[in-house]
């Protein structure tokens, strides 16, 4: 369950540190780091999910990840 925690955690600091960012003006929604940021942190929020049977969260988290890969192939 600590490694589970580990994951979850790790990929909650990167989604709402991205979040931080954007509202602070500090970083915009189309930069490259922003969309990595959100597409590490909800990968590694969805594998945590996934580690501790969440699956809603899977989903959600999951899904939060698409969106952000796209975004981030479009950018290319």
């Amino acid at each position: 369950m600590l490694f589970a925690n580990i994951v979850n955690s790790t990929g909650v600091l990167l989604i709402l540190s991205a979040f931080f960012l954007l509202t602070t003006g500090k970083i915009k929604p189309d930069n490259r780091w922003y969309l990595l940021m959100n597409l590490t942190g909800a990968g590694l929020a969805c594998f945590g999910s996934w580690l501790i049977h969440a699956i809603p969260f899977v989903f959600l988290e999951g899904t939060w990840a698409i969106v952000a890969l796209v975004a981030l192939l479009r950018k290319k």
